[in-house]
């Protein structure tokens, strides 16, 4: 059984989404099958992209949830029927203990993260933490220094909205 997880970009353009979600199923590919678990927060952009590539290999789906208002404050109706699909899609959903979404919510989903995956799989452009703190290049840092393996996902022709 392989565990992996995710951390991304949430604002990725739209000519962006199918190249990066075609990446994560290709190597996703190498893990497919039911002894496959992805785990993701399931946020727009790229957390969607790999809970929904996930599926499509025939992996089974841990979504983890920041706060209890998450839902309700956070997903916008652009995102809300996939958010949706993936979380009823999902064999396990986990809702973080914390009442309302905010950085220390997403830090607690991102230890958890963590904690069940064997590997990281980051969609992530490459540049440094912004200092505010968990965002994903804080993540792959955790990640490098738990010793976790770090898949960076990042195809050309990739960007993130400006």
């Amino acid at each position: 059984m392989t565990t992996i997880a995710v951390t991304g970009h949430m604002d990725l353009t739209e000519e962006s989404a199918p190249l990066i979600r075609e990446a994560l199923e290709e190597l996703l590919k190498e893990h497919a099958g039911e002894s496959l678990i992805g785990i993701s927060c399931i946020a727009k952009g790229s957390d969607s992209l790999f809970a929904d590539a996930v599926l499509a290999v025939g992996g089974r789906l841990v979504v983890v949830i920041p706060s209890h208002d998450y839902r309700l404050r956070k997903v916008k109706p652009d995102h809300a029927a996939l958010f949706d699909h993936l979380v009823e899609a999902a064999y396990e959903v986990l809702v973080m203990g914390h009442e309302t979404a905010n950085r220390q919510a997403y830090e607690s989903a991102n230890a958890v993260l963590l904690e069940r995956a064997d590997r990281l799989f980051a969609v992530w452009n490459g540049e440094p933490p912004t200092g505010k703190g968990g965002g994903t290049a804080d993540v792959v840092v955790e990640a490098r220094t738990a010793g976790l393996p770090v898949d960076v996902v990042w195809p050309d022709g990739a960007a993130r909205a400006s």
